[in-house]
């Protein structure tokens, strides 16, 4: 359950974050087009990255020696570093939405959303690398709960985030409600990134 809850959390860092892929959800949830097709696209391109990250390690992991897992724990550190700089510049803009209504075809919204999902390159840091990176060391059964508790978080973060936005438009683009939310993400991060430099430190 420990583990569950950790990739539940730790997913929803990562992707509780604006950026065009969320924007898009969000455009879709406020102009009432395919929400639900937008939504599970979304949710099941990240189901199916985070395990081929997670189970990408575990095969890759035979060939870790502790010097290449100090690289791999160096590289997850700097990528965390980064992330948390990227949020706290995040505190201080401000992104818009564009609430302009197009009627896009279903084949146009199919091929948009994959596109927003498969060619942003943080899709793939966030869920291969990252997910993958981060749970390397845990038990096979602990990465099966990490990976559903991650899961889970994207299902629930982006079927929320279409079917909500046309409730709670005004709080979903208000810049303060995001820097808050931001600014929790931090704290967590700072924390995750603790403790891959104390895992560090233990391999030097």
């Amino acid at each position: 359950m420990y583990f569950l809850i950790l990739g539940f959390f730790t997913g929803l860092s990562l992707i509780f974050a604006i950026g065009a892929q969320n924007i898009f959800v969000m455009e879709q949830g406020l102009k009432k087009q395919y929400i639900f097709l937008v939504c599970l696209i979304c949710s099941v391109s990240d189901l199916i990255l985070i395990f081929l990250g997670i189970f990408l390690f575990e095969y890759l992991k035979i060939y870790f020696t502790k010097n290449v897992e100090l690289i791999f724990n160096i590289l997850l550190f700097i990528f965390l570093i980064y992330f948390i700089y990227n949020k706290i510049i995040s505190l201080y803009n401000n992104s818009k939405i564009n609430f302009e209504s197009n009627n896009l075809s279903l084949k146009n919204i199919i091929v948009k959303t994959l596109g927003f999902t498969y060619l942003n390159p943080h899709v793939y840091s966030d869920t291969v690398f990252f997910l993958g990176n981060f749970s390397k060391n845990f038990l096979i059964s602990h990465k099966y709960f990490f990976g559903i508790g991650a899961s889970i978080a994207s299902f629930l973060f982006f079927f929320s985030l279409g079917y909500l936005a046309k409730f709670f438009s005004n709080y979903l683009i208000n810049s303060k409600a995001w820097k808050i939310i931001n600014f929790f993400i931090i704290i967590f991060m700072t924390v995750l990134s603790s403790y891959v430099f104390l895992d560090i430190i233990n391999l030097i």
